[in-house]
């Protein structure tokens, strides 16, 4: 996986996750407490998600084959569809199950240095790997703001951990606050409803990752920024006059298939067209070096045809310019 699939932010949430998940666990174990039960399983949920994402960016790195041939780059799109999965239904209805019992049953939490002591712990640790997914978004993020960039990136891993840890420290603190009011109280339905809280949390980021990735799994046209520069290096004005229409398609998070009917001039011999073809394709390839499939079709460029521009319903995929989702 490259450095832009974020490999180091998903390695430091694994390694925090899973230190994490023992101190939990131990602590539950001591203090009955239903908040640390819940976060147990999160925290479990959690490495078992950073492992899917690593597994995901392996296995997308395969060669294409003759059954394949665009290559298994959304390997990537497809084990990000899964977290949310887990993260919906091994932590969220987990959390919301054992919120409900302990509310119906609620009960003393003892020993409650563990609890808090853990709490505390996992907010640390948390707290740097969060900063380390922050650091590694920063470089691809640009002047995007946090929402735009979870919608818009192509590569689902760094969205994903981010949305994890910001979850998983909104958690903390959910139950935190429960474990406190319990104490303080001396209720332990305090307790059930902070793992509820935290239940219907992981749910909400679970829906969210759900339909982000739903979105890449089904195909994604390339950026705004990357289709003006395409469309800037197909068109030199002189061999390629116009472009008739284009369509590009997310094939992996970094590759992109391009495919564009292109006006030539009708006087121009089967080599011209064919030389201006492979430059068009080479400028392609220097602006957007992701583009790795071109498909360029020539067509008999039209001075009235240009001045009346272009007719997109006519065009495959139906009416509109290529968009970002």
């Amino acid at each position: 996986m490259s450095a832009s699939g974020g490999t180091r932010a998903i390695v430091a949430a694994l390694a925090a996750n899973l230190a994490i998940a023992v101190a939990k666990f131990v602590a539950f174990l001591f203090s009955g407490s239903s908040s640390m039960l819940a976060e147990s399983v999160h925290s479990v949920a959690d490495s078992g998600n950073q492992g899917l994402l690593l597994l995901g960016g392996k296995k997308a790195k395969r060669e294409a084959t003759p059954q394949h041939p665009f290559g298994y780059g959304r390997e990537r799109y497809i084990y990000a569809f899964l977290v949310s999965i887990v993260l919906f239904s091994v932590g969220g209805m987990f959390a919301i199950y054992e919120g409900y019992e302990k509310i119906k049953h609620p009960h003393e939490i003892t020993a409650w240095y563990w609890p808090v002591g853990v709490l505390i712990f996992a907010i640390i640790a948390e707290s740097f790997s969060f900063r380390t997914a922050i650091k590694e978004s920063n470089e691809t993020r640009g002047e995007r703001s946090w929402t735009e960039f979870v919608r818009r990136a192509k590569a689902p891993e760094l969205p994903v951990v981010l949305l994890e840890d910001l979850g998983a420290l909104v958690g903390l603190v959910l139950a935190l606050g429960g474990v406190s009011l319990a104490l303080a109280t001396g209720n332990g339905v305090w307790d059930g409803i902070g793992t509820l809280c935290i239940g219907v949390l992981l749910i909400v980021i679970a829906l969210v990752l759900a339909a982000e990735t739903k979105s890449l799994l089904l195909g994604e046209a390339a950026g705004i920024e990357d289709i003006e520069k395409i469309k800037a290096a197909v068109v030199d004005g002189d061999t390629v006059p116009g472009i008739i229409h284009m369509r590009t398609l997310h094939l992996g998070p970094e590759e992109l298939l391009v495919a564009a009917k292109v006006a030539v001039r009708h006087d121009d011999t089967a080599a011209e067209v064919a030389a201006a073809i492979n430059a068009a394709e080479e400028r392609i390839r220097a602006a957007v070096p992701i583009a790795r499939v071109i498909y360029l079709e020539p067509d008999i460029y039209s001075e009235s045809a240009a001045s009346a521009g272009v007719n997109p319903a006519k065009s495959p995929g139906g009416p509109g310019p290529d968009t970002a989702h």
